[in-house]
C-alpha cells in the first residue's frame, strides 16, 4: 500500500521548497488566527490561491489546518475562512474544535475533515467515533506504537501518523503548561514550549535529585521513522506527517526530499518481487547512508522512533539540551594559535584571558568521519564544558577520513566532538528549488495523432498523483492544424516527439510518447508547438475545474444568529430526549441561585473523600485508578458510597481492560476523550465530559450533548466572560474546578526516570510514592505525579482559587463547583471544601465571600489566553 508523504509549509518559500523535494500533500496555515502555529509566516489569501494552483498540477492536495479551540466570538470569522479557503483551491481542514467541526459538516458537507492530533485520539473506538462525526482521516496521537496503530487501521478510516520532527512532551491536546505559566496556549497555537527550559527534579526538602546532565527533564528527541517506512504502510498508515511548519525552506526541501526517496525505495522494493518476511516489525527498512545523512543535517534534537517500538524511557530523551544536535561527524585532534593579546593604556601587552573571538588566531584540526562540504558549519563543542562551543566553516570538501583545517577563536580540546549543524548542500539545493520557475512538473503521457487529411492532435494524460472526483486521472487533448502530404522533407516519429515533448514553462514533463504517425506527413514545427501548448493549457482546466466549480456550488455561510440558533436549539432537543428516556441526567440549577450549587471533590483516597463530606461536599469524584486497585469497575469497600470515577485523558487500547469497566448503564462517569465518551453513549451511561476536552463555543457545547454528555465541565483556560456566553447555553449541569492545582501535563514518558535509577517496576518503585516536584527558573516548583502506569502527571506551581468569584459563577449557569484535591491530603482537603461551602452561603446571604487566598491564583477567569 502506497503512502501520503505529507510536508509542512509554514509560508510560501517552505510550501515551494516541499513541492520541489515531492510531497503528495502539504498542510499550512491561512492567516494567523486559527492554527496551531500562529507565530509562522503562514499565508495570505492571495498567497494561498497561488500555492493550491501550483500544487494541484503537480498533483499534490493542500490541507488547511485549523487545529485550534474556536472561541464563542470567533466561530464566524473561522466558517469564513473555510469557506475562503476552499473557494481557493483547500483540498481538506484539519480541525481540532469539535465545534467548528460540527459546523463545517453542517454547512458543507462536501469538505473533507481531517481530525487533527490535538483532538487526542488515541484508540479505534475514538477513530471510529471520529467516522461517525464525519470524518474522513484521523492525525492520531504521537505516543503510539506499531501494534495499536495496526488495531486502529482496521476501523477503515484514514490514518495519518507523525512520522518526522518534533516531539511534544505531552500528548497533544491536553497540554496547560504554557498557558497556566504564561497565557500563551497550545490549544490556540501560541505555545512557548515551556518542556524545552531546563528543570530540577527535587524532593519534599527542595534538592535536586536529578542525574548528573540531566538538565532537561521534558525534552525528547525527535522523531523519526525513515527506518519504519515500510512498517507503517503495512500497518495501514495513510499518510506519513513531517512537523515543521516554523522551519526554514532548506530544513523542509532536505527532510521531505529524504522522505520522497525513502517512500520510493521501499514501494521499488515492494514492486520487484514479493514483500520481504517480517515487514511489519520495526527496523525492517534499509535507510541508504546518503538519506540518513541529509536527515541528520537538518535540524534535529537526536532521533528516535521509541513510540512506535511501544517504549518511553531515557532512550527517547534528549536531557543534556534542546536545541539542534546535527551529524556527529569526527572530532578534534590538534589545536594551534597565538597567545591572544591586548594592549593596556599605557601601551603595555597582556594576555587577554577572555580569548576574545575578533583577535583570535588559531587554527583547529578536525578528523572527520563523515564527508564534509565547503561552507558547512561546524559545531565544536567540549563534553566537559558543553557551554564554551563554538562554530567553524569548513573551507573545503573532504572525504570521510580526511583532516579539515578550520580558523576559530580559541584552541579547543583533543577530542572535542565535531558535528554539522548547517549543511550548505541543503541551502544551495533549496535555493535552487526556489528558482525554478515551476517548483516541480507532473508526468504525463503523450499521445501523437498525425494522419493526412485530419486534425493534428495532442493528447495529455497524468502519470499518478490524485484522481478526479467521478474517477481517473486527468486527462485532455487538443486539435490544430489538418495534417497534409509533405512538400519537401517528410516528418519523422523523433521530430515530432522532440518538438510535442518541448514542454517549456508548463506545468507538464512527458515520461512516454504514443506516436500514429502517417508516411510522408509534412508540418510547420510552430503549428506543432501551438498545438502542444493547448494540449498543456487544456489539461491545466481539467485539473482546476473542480476547484473552479466550487464557486458556483459551494453554499454561503450562514449568518452567526441562524447558526447559534440551530446549534441551541439542536442541543436542546437532544438534550431534552435522553433526559426523558433514560431519567439519568439532572437539570441544570438555578442560574442565579447559589445555594443550588453541587459542592463537588476530587479525592485521591478515601480518607480524603470522607472528609470533603463531612466539610460540605455533595459529591466526590476519584481516579479509577484509586477507586480499586483490580480494575473491576467495583470501588473498595473504604471508600463512600456513590462515587464518581474518573477516567484518564488517555485511553489507548490497553488502557480499556483497566477503564472501561467504570462504565456502567446509568451511572455518571467523568471522561476525558471521545473514545470514552462513545464507549458510556453505547453502554447508556451519563458521561461528564472532562475540561480536557475543551468546549470554547456554542457549537462545541451543543455537539458533545448529542453525543451524550449528561454534564460537561468547563476548560481552566476561560475567562468569567466566556462562562457567562456558554454555561446559560448548555441543558446539562457545567461544572468548573474553583479550587486546586490544574493539571498541566500528562506523558507516557516517566519524569522520574530523569533521577537516573529507574528499576522499570512502577508498583516497587521508592521515587513514585513521594512529593517531588519540578523547579524552573524562577525556583516554582510543579508538583509531579507518575501512576502504576509510568504516566506522569505535572501540576502548575500556583493552586486556583476562584471562590471569591462563586456568585458570578453561579449567575453564569455554573451548578457544580469543584475542589481538585487530587494533591490534599484528608485536613487540607476538608479545608478546601469547607471555604468553598461558606464562599457560597456567603453570596446566599449577601455578604462578599472571603478574598483569595494569597498563594493562589486565578488563573485565566480575569486574563484570558490569546
Amino acid at each position: 500500500m502506497a503512502i501520503e508523504l505529507l510536508a509542512p509549509a509554514g509560508g510560501p518559500e517552505p510550501f515551494r521548497a516541499a513541492l520541489a523535494a515531492g510531497a503528495d500533500a502539504i498542510y499550512c496555515g491561512v492567516g494567523n488566527d486559527f492554527n496551531a502555529r500562529r507565530s509562522a509566516h503562514n499565508f495570505t489569501y492571495d498567497d494561498f490561491e497561488a500555492a493550491c494552483r501550483a500544487a494541484h498540477l503537480a498533483g499534490t492536495r493542500v490541507y488547511v489546518t485549523i487545529n485550534v479551540v474556536v472561541q464563542q466570538g470567533e466561530m464566524g470569522r473561522a466558517l469564513a475562512l473555510v469557506r475562503s479557503a476552499a473557494l481557493r483551491g483547500a483540498d481538506a481542514f484539519i480541525v481540532q474544535d469539535w465545534g467548528l467541526f460540527a459546523e463545517i459538516r453542517r454547512t458543507w458537507p462536501e469538505l473533507e475533515l481531517h481530525v487533527s492530533t490535538q483532538a487526542n485520539v488515541h484508540d479505534a473506538r475514538g477513530t471510529a467515533w471520529a467516522r461517525a462525526q464525519g470524518a474522513h482521516r484521523v492525525t492520531l496521537s504521537r505516543e503510539l506504537s506499531l501494534k495499536e496503530i495496526r488495531r486502529i487501521a482496521e476501523e477503515g478510516v484514514e490514518l495519518e501518523v507523525f512520522g518526522h520532527g518534533a516531539l511534544c512532551f505531552c500528548y497533544s491536546g491536553a497540554c496547560l503548561m504554557s498557558s497556566m505559566a504564561g497565557g500563551r496556549s497550545a490549544n490556540r497555537g501560541l505555545c512557548a514550549q515551556p518542556c524545552r527550559l531546563p528543570y530540577d527534579l527535587v524532593d519534599e526538602s527542595g534538592r535536586a535529585i536529578e542525574a548528573e546532565g540531566r538538565t532537561r527533564p521534558l525534552c525528547p528527541k525527535d522523531a523519526c521513522t525513515a527506518q519504519d517506512v515500510g512498517a507503517l504502510m503495512d500497518a495501514g498508515v495513510g499518510s506519513l506527517k513531517v512537523e515543521g511548519r516554523m522551519k526554514a525552506p532548506d530544513y523542509v526541501w532536505s527532510v521531505v526530499g529524504a522522505y520522497r526517496e525513502q517512500i520510493d525505495d521501499v514501494l521499488a522494493a515492494q514492486g520487484s518481487g514479493p514483500v520481504p518476511a517480517g515487514l511489519s516489525e520495526l527496523g525492517a527498512t534499509p535507510v541508504e547512508p546518503a538519506v540518513a545523512r541529509r536527515l541528520k543535517r537538518a535540524f534535529n534534537r537526536d532521533f528516535t522512533d521509541a513510540y512506535l517500538r511501544g517504549t518511553s524511557g531515557d532512550e527517547m530523551m534528549s536531557y543534556e539540551r534542546s536545541n539542534n544536535r546535527g551529524q556527529l561527524v569526527g572530532e578534534v585532534i590538534s589545536s594551534e594559535g597565538a597567545q591572544v593579546q591586548r594592549r593596556d593604556g599605557r601601551g603595555n601587552l597582556h594576555r587577554d584571558p577572555r580569548q576574545g573571538r575578533r583577535s583570535a588566531r588559531c587554527t583547529v584540526r578536525v578528523r572527520v568521519s563523515e564527508p564534509v562540504g565547503a561552507g558547512d558549519l561546524l559545531e565544536l563543542r567540549p563534553v566537559d564544558n558543553p557551554d564554551a562551543f563554538l562554530t567553524a566553516t569548513v573551507p573545503e570538501d573532504t572525504p570521510a577520513g580526511g583532516t579539515v583545517e578550520c580558523r576559530v577563536a580559541r584552541p579547543m580540546p583533543v577530542g572535542c566532538p565535531a558535528r554539522l549543524i548547517r549543511s550548505r548542500a541543503a541551502h544551495d539545493g533549496s535555493d535552487a528549488a526556489l528558482a525554478r520557475e515551476v517548483p516541480r512538473r507532473r508526468p504525463v503521457r503523450v499521445r501523437v495523432v498525425a494522419r493526412v487529411g485530419r486534425p493534428f492532435c495532442v493528447e495529455l494524460a497524468c502519470v499518478g498523483g490524485p484522481e478526479l472526483s467521478g474517477g481517473g486521472l486527468p486527462h485532455a487533448a487538443a486539435e490544430g492544424f489538418v495534417v497534409e502530404p509533405a512538400r519537401t522533407k517528410a516528418v519523422t516519429r523523433e521530430d515530432l516527439v522532440a518538438h510535442v515533448g518541448r514542454m517549456g514553462g508548463s506545468a507538464f514533463e512527458p515520461v512516454s510518447f504514443d506516436v500514429e504517425l502517417d508516411e510522408g506527413c509534412g508540418m510547420g514545427f510552430s503549428a506543432v508547438h501551438k498545438v502542444r501548448a493547448a494540449a498543456c493549457k487544456a489539461l491545466e482546466r481539467a485539473i482546476l475545474a473542480p476547484y473552479a466549480e466550487r464557486a458556483t456550488s459551494l453554499a454561503p455561510q450562514p449568518s452567526e444568529l441562524s447558526a447559534a440558533g440551530a446549534r441551541t436549539a439542536a442541543g436542546a432537543r437532544a438534550a431534552g430526549a435522553r433526559v426523558a428516556a433514560s431519567g439519568s441526567a439532572s437539570a441544570p440549577a438555578a442560574a442565579a441561585d447559589p445555594s443550588c450549587v453541587e459542592v463537588c471533590v476530587i479525592a485521591a483516597s478515601p480518607e480524603v473523600a470522607i472528609a470533603a463530606l463531612e466539610a460540605g461536599a455533595s459529591r466526590v469524584y476519584a481516579w479509577a485508578d484509586d477507586l480499586s486497585a483490580d480494575g473491576s469497575g467495583v470501588p473498595a469497600a473504604s471508600w463512600p458510597e456513590g462515587v464518581t470515577p474518573i477516567l484518564d485523558e488517555v485511553c489507548r487500547e490497553p488502557d480499556h481492560a483497566r477503564l472501561d469497566a467504570w462504565v456502567r448503564p446509568g451511572a455518571p462517569v467523568a471522561v476525558g476523550n471521545v473514545s470514552e465518551l462513545a464507549l458510556a453513549a453505547e453502554r447508556g451511561a451519563a458521561p461528564e465530559v472532562r475540561g480536557c476536552i475543551p468546549v470554547h463555543n456554542m457549537s462545541c457545547l451543543a455537539a458533545l450533548e448529542r453525543a451524550g454528555a449528561a454534564a460537561v465541565w468547563l476548560s481552566p483556560e476561560l475567562t468569567l466572560e466566556e462562562i457567562s456566553s456558554l454555561a446559560p447555553a448548555a441543558t446539562v449541569p457545567v461544572g468548573l474546578v474553583v479550587s486546586g492545582r490544574p493539571r498541566v501535563m500528562t506523558s507516557e514518558h516517566c519524569v522520574l526516570q530523569t533521577a537516573g535509577a529507574c528499576i522499570h517496576d512502577c508498583a516497587r518503585c521508592r521515587l513514585r510514592p513521594r512529593r517531588l516536584s519540578l523547579r524552573d527558573r524562577d525556583g516554582k516548583l510543579l508538583p509531579v505525579r507518575t501512576d502504576l502506569h509510568g504516566r506522569s502527571r505535572i501540576y502548575d506551581a500556583f493552586p486556583l482559587d476562584l471562590t471569591p468569584q462563586v456568585g458570578e459563577l453561579a449567575r453564569a449557569g455554573v451548578s457544580r463547583m469543584a475542589v481538585d484535591a487530587t494533591l490534599l491530603d484528608g485536613s487540607e482537603a476538608a479545608f478546601a471544601v469547607t471555604r468553598l461551602v461558606r464562599a457560597l452561603a456567603a453570596v446566599s446571604a449577601g455578604r462578599k465571600p472571603a478574598p483569595r487566598d494569597r498563594h493562589a491564583t486565578s488563573g485565566h477567569l480575569f486574563t484570558g489566553i490569546g
